[in-house]
């Protein structure tokens, strides 16, 4: 067991969720509003809400997160939402998804892929990768840090090399900078659009 899974666990046993909003960001809604529904992956989807949203505006998703509580609770508030027939959620670790198969449309990270390091980063993009279309849209938000910057969030990943990463499996479209506050703490962030070559 890692301490990330560890210290991400104990919230959720704890009940102190600070990520547990009723809505996805409105980057996710936005999207739900703009794009052809089709078929979509969550990736680390926590307590399902993008799963949720995407599927009450027609998209079929899967989500997966490694957290068991995590989806015992999603699958409470899928089932609530009324939307069963089109989430499936697993419990798992996203560096390895054999056992999905894509192609899916739309790939989303909402504070999942940040918190790998290498090898694990590139295991986890070659899956991302797998699994979307040509020419597929992957959302990437991540807390971000330089080179030579401690780390002012407790969970982030540098800029550079997460840049490199994905430049090498994906186009990027765009990139929006901004400031993140968890817990009183504060860094910068991204939202990062890219699309399968």
């Amino acid at each position: 067991m890692t301490d990330r899974f560890q210290r991400i666990r104990d919230r959720y046993l704890s009940g102190e969720i600070p990520w547990d909003h009723p809505e996805p960001p409105p980057e996710i809604i936005a999207l739900s509003r703009e794009l052809p529904p089709g078929r979509a992956i969550d990736l680390g989807c926590g307590l399902g809400r993008a799963c949720i949203w995407l599927a009450r505006a027609g998209w079929q998703v899967d989500g997966v997160d490694f957290i068991p509580e995590a989806i015992a609770m999603a699958a409470e508030r899928v089932a609530t939402a009324g939307v069963t027939d089109r989430v499936r959620l697993f419990v798992a670790d996203v560096t390895k998804l054999d056992f999905l198969s894509g192609p899916y449309d739309l790939a989303i990270d909402v504070g999942c892929g940040h918190g790998f390091a290498e090898p694990a980063l590139h295991a986890y993009l070659d899956e991302v990768h797998r699994l979307l279309r040509p020419g597929g849209l992957f959302v990437l938000f991540a807390h971000l840090r330089n080179s030579d910057q401690t780390e002012t969030l407790k969970t982030s990943i540098e800029q550079s090399a997460l840049m490199q990463a994905l430049r090498q499996r994906f186009t990027v479209e765009q990139f929006v900078p901004g400031e993140t506050v968890v817990m009183g703490n504060r860094g910068p962030s991204a939202w990062i659009y890219l699309r399968r070559m």
